[in-house]
């Protein structure tokens, strides 16, 4: 088979490794892909968003399963452009996708269907919305309607910050379009947990939960950034949690999209804050996340195309998924500076016994070499039986790898083990 990945990041690189344990699968065309993922697909540079160029290289090469991973394409139809050519496709349609592309929609689906989440207000008038956080509790949450690279959510802890967020998003298009109308929300507190989904409409199976870590920062302090590091299973996600959840958010959600004619077929992410009051939908994805997807795709123990393909054929009932209950670790290695200004085109050293559990984000060939182009530019990801060791390996992996301005979180999973009663050592 011929397989086309969409995406040039970690998250893509973690999905092509996992497709190409399968058998069947002969060749792998990664669209734009990256110098990193060069080693295991052949990279095209067309850039994710052109979908005319994507459908066309998909044709004439005669691809014949298509995964699209980021949130833009899949926002802009790329999976309705492929399949009219028919080229079947993991991911959801357009209207499908618009659980992510809006943020109005998602939480008015949320309100309709009685889907916890956090009290808000949608707002197309930038007057309207700076009166209302004039009186609105402390802090609030100020979000983008349409996507922003990750970048479209701002905790205001004052009502001049929630201003000066209204003001960036409706007046200064900080965010184009997106910011043409706002969702302000309530400020949520708990533990957040990450869980990824594969559904077709009819079944939901979510994956091993996962903690991320947001902020550049050790003790998370600093910028919000794509994520600089995971770990999974997320300790306080119990199965007693898990029980809720799937009969509270997950059912419900695939069911309100089913009864609003947007039937949702891929990876459905679902972002949770633990409240007080119970477990409530922070966001939702229309796709794998990134940097999760690095640590929950190493603990899958079944086949990815197969599951995939089932989603695609509506059949995900009768697929085999399982996943190990070991625990997994990603340490994200990014350029000192992200995800401000930071400098790129340095040479990367990875150990060749290293680089199976290494996937690549921000890397370029230039004349034979591998070398910096991103913030994040890496991922080094272990497995092992305790979260404490696979930190400990991804840890050791991360002090192997060498480039210049190199920076990564020296604290990652550190609250997951005070969770689970361990004493994080030095460095962890």
């Amino acid at each position: 088979m011929k397989i086309m990945v969409v995406g040039g990041g970690g998250r893509e690189h973690a999905i092509i490794k996992k497709l190409r344990e399968n058998p069947k699968v002969s060749e792998i065309y990664a669209l734009p892909g990256n110098g990193g993922i060069a080693a295991d697909a052949q990279c095209v540079p067309i850039g994710a968003k052109d979908l005319d160029a994507i459908t066309a290289f998909a044709v004439k090469t005669g691809i014949d399963y298509a995964v699209v991973a980021p949130d833009d394409p899949l926002v802009l139809g790329l999976v309705d452009r492929l399949e009219f050519m028919g080229i079947p496709c993991f991911g959801p349609n357009r209207r499908a996708a618009i659980i992510e592309g809006s943020k109005a929609f998602s939480k008015e689906l949320m309100h309709k269907y009685g889907i916890p989440t956090a009290e808000y207000r949608i707002f197309d008038d930038m007057d309207a919305a700076l009166g209302y956080v004039d009186d609105a509790p402390l802090p609030v949450v100020v979000k983008a309607d349409g996507l922003a690279l990750g970048k479209g959510v701002i905790i205001a802890r004052s009502r001049e910050e929630a201003r000066d967020a209204i003001r960036s998003m409706m007046q200064d298009k900080l965010f184009g379009a997106s910011g043409d109308k706002v969702v302000i929300e309530e400020f949520l507190e708990g533990p957040e947990v990450s869980v990824l989904a594969f559904t077709d409409g009819k079944t939901m199976i979510p994956m091993v939960s996962s903690m991320d870590h947001k902020r550049a920062g050790d003790g998370d302090t600093g910028l919000n950034t794509g994520g600089m590091g995971t770990v999974a299973p997320n300790p306080y996600y119990t199965p007693e949690i898990a029980a809720e959840c799937m009969e509270k958010i997950f059912l419900p959600t695939m069911r309100a999209m089913n009864a609003e004619d947007r039937t949702f077929k891929g990876c459905l992410y679902f972002g949770l804050m633990l409240t007080p009051r119970g477990p409530k939908v922070i966001e939702y994805n229309c796709r794998f996340g990134d940097p999760e997807t690095q640590v929950v795709l190493p603990l899958l123990e079944s086949d990815l195309l197969d599951i995939m393909t089932a989603v695609t054929e509506g059949r995900l009932a009768e697929a085999d998924v399982r996943f190990s209950d070991k625990n997994a670790a990603c340490v994200i290695m990014a350029s000192k500076g992200y995800p401000a200004k930071y400098e790129k085109g340095f040479e990367i050293y990875v150990p060749e016994d290293l680089k199976k559990n290494v996937y690549f984000a921000g890397a370029a060939l230039k004349d034979g070499k591998l070398v910096t182009s991103g913030g994040r530019v890496l991922g080094v990801t272990a497995v092992a039986d305790t979260l404490e060791n696979a930190l400990e390996k991804a840890y050791e992996g991360v002090f192997c790898v060498c480039f210049d301005n190199a920076y990564f979180r020296r604290d990652i999973g550190r609250r997951a083990l005070e969770a689970g009663g361990i004493q994080p050592g030095q460095g962890v």
